[in-house]
């Protein structure tokens, strides 16, 4: 019954003229992010955490979210209408989304995904709403060494399954875990790493790294491609057939858990749960020669698991403080920025945010619903605008946002520098999610560690007495004992195919 409350004291708060204003920008800019090709969720967020500075926590936070779940619906038109999927999770509809528009279903293929996508992404909110106090209170049981132990988990989650390679993950991340201790040791004060650079006393802003990394880097290699969008086709119906419902309401209720489930799963990212509900669909069909070739459970099992992950990938953000992928990541830097520690006491503390922020979700996805379904056509043709117009203004955007948040020329340079290193990173196939995730994890750890040795005399093992603590360790433990044993298989595979050879 509390929980009614807060969620409606919530909702007169996202209604307010200024939040509600923020939300519809936040979702309508997002669209613009998932639409244009050599963006997406992690880049069109960090590149916009500068205009938030003087703004009010709530709005502030009720805009980036918009951008983020909002970015999951908008890639979702290109891929369908020109086969030019706008973020990574959308590459998955464009399997079957592409065929059916060129068999004149567009709007079908549309229509479906817009309503896969609000069940999925209101179906996780309200799970937030439900799980999210509960699991806070039990949060607040965890000490020090019980909160270094969840971090470790999922760095442990990060490094196992972020990118193709476990030593190209294990690598991002020990580079992530570096840059976080470049500037004032918290027991000493004695200043590291920072090679007599004043500005590096109070170590990398992260707003900066994340510009660079992602909005920089993507900038760079979609230059290099430079994509050009064909002529989007006329939409013509925006609802399944009569025989379509049931297939398509069971692959959207399938899509829901599957998407609700990963999204729970640190290290895990939005491309995950589109695979996975793509090749349950596929099994679970009568005729899987469909696939491919315009099945409309293609389009609604993908599209609907990939917005019930944005929504639940929250719900470790809000309840633990504990980034599950490289956007959430970048939400959590602008908590900060903004005064706010997500965790346990958020909701103890910070109840009007927190229950603002969810109402303006729900607010959210029902605006994008009524900006896809009629209006798809329009946001299809964005994409013709130039690239040679559109990355300039991007790159202008960027090194003005940069300068704006400590009005310093040195975090350009910051910014230019990640640029490019992420473009060599990409290049190279080195995922960028551990090395964000563990730059935002490392001084939180380092933090934990410090104060849990302090408990405990300086007796790490004595950490695997506590039960919680315990538990997590040895689950770490193994799941990079799994890791590395696949890695191991895959390439002894490999090993062995070049023997075939």
């Amino acid at each position: 019954m509390e929980t009614i409350e807060y969620l409606f004291s919530g909702f007169a708060a996202a209604m307010t003229g200024w939040n509600l204003l923020y939300c519809l920008i936040g979702v309508t800019v997002g669209m613009l992010v998932g639409i244009l090709p050599g963006l997406g969720p992690s880049a069109g967020t960090a590149i916009l955490i500068p205009l938030t500075i003087g703004m009010e926590p709530i709005s502030a936070i009720v805009m980036l979210a918009g951008i983020y779940y909002g970015a999951m619906y908008g890639g979702t038109i290109t891929s369908v209408l020109i086969n030019t999927p706008g973020e990574a999770a959308s590459v998955v509809t464009a399997f079957d989304g592409y065929p059916m528009a060129k068999q004149g279903r567009a709007g079908a293929a549309l229509g479906t995904a817009a309503i896969g996508s609000f069940i999925g992404g209101i179906v996780a909110i309200i799970g937030l709403v439900l799980v999210g106090p509960a699991l806070a209170k039990f949060a607040l049981n965890f000490g020090p060494p019980e909160y270094f132990a969840l971090m470790l988990f999922g760095a442990t989650m990060v490094i196992g399954l972020m990118g193709k390679s476990l030593l190209r993950g294990a690598i991002a991340a020990i580079i992530g875990l570096t840059l976080a201790t470049v500037g004032m040791d918290p027991v000493t004060g004695m200043v590291r790493f920072s090679f007599g650079q004043i500005n590096l006393m109070e170590g990398f802003d992260f707003v900066t790294i994340a510009m660079g990394l992602f909005g920089l880097s993507e900038i760079l290699l979609s230059a290099e491609r430079y994509l050009k969008a064909e002529k989007p086709p006329k939409l013509q119906g925006l609802l399944p057939k009569k025989e379509e419902w049931k297939p398509t309401m069971l692959a959207i209720t399938r899509g829901t858990g599957i998407g609700f489930g990963i999204g729970l799963i640190p290290g895990t990212n939005s491309v995950i749960p589109p695979l996975i509900s793509y090749s349950v669909e596929k099994k679970l069909a009568k005729d899987p020669s469909r696939f491919g070739n315009g099945a409309i459970e293609g389009v609604a099992g993908p599209e609907t698991a990939n917005n019930a992950y944005s929504g639940a990938a929250l719900i470790p953000l809000f309840t633990l403080g504990l980034p599950s992928s490289p956007t959430i990541a970048i939400l959590l830097g602008a908590f900060i920025m903004h005064g706010l520690t997500p965790g346990p006491s958020l909701f103890s503390e910070s109840p009007d945010f927190v229950w603002a922020v969810i109402a303006s979700m729900f607010i959210g996805n029902l605006l994008l619903l009524i900006m896809n379904l009629p209006l798809a056509g329009i946001w299809a043709n964005i994409t013709r605008v130039p690239f040679k117009i559109l990355f300039p203004i991007i790159l202008i955007v960027l090194i003005t946002g940069t300068y704006t948040i400590n009005n310093s020329l040195f975090d350009v340079g910051v910014m230019l520098m990640f640029g490019v290193i992420g473009y060599l990173f990409k290049k190279v196939d080195i995922p960028l999610a551990p090395l964000v995730l563990m730059f935002v994890l490392g001084q939180l750890m380092e933090d934990a560690l410090l104060q849990s040795l302090t408990i405990t005399g300086g007796d790490f093992f004595s950490l695997f007495t506590r039960p919680i603590a315990g538990t997590l360790f040895v689950l770490s433990i193994i799941v990079l004992a799994l890791s590395t044993y696949a890695e191991l298989t895959k390439k002894k595979g490999m090993f062995a195919d070049d023997l075939d050879m």
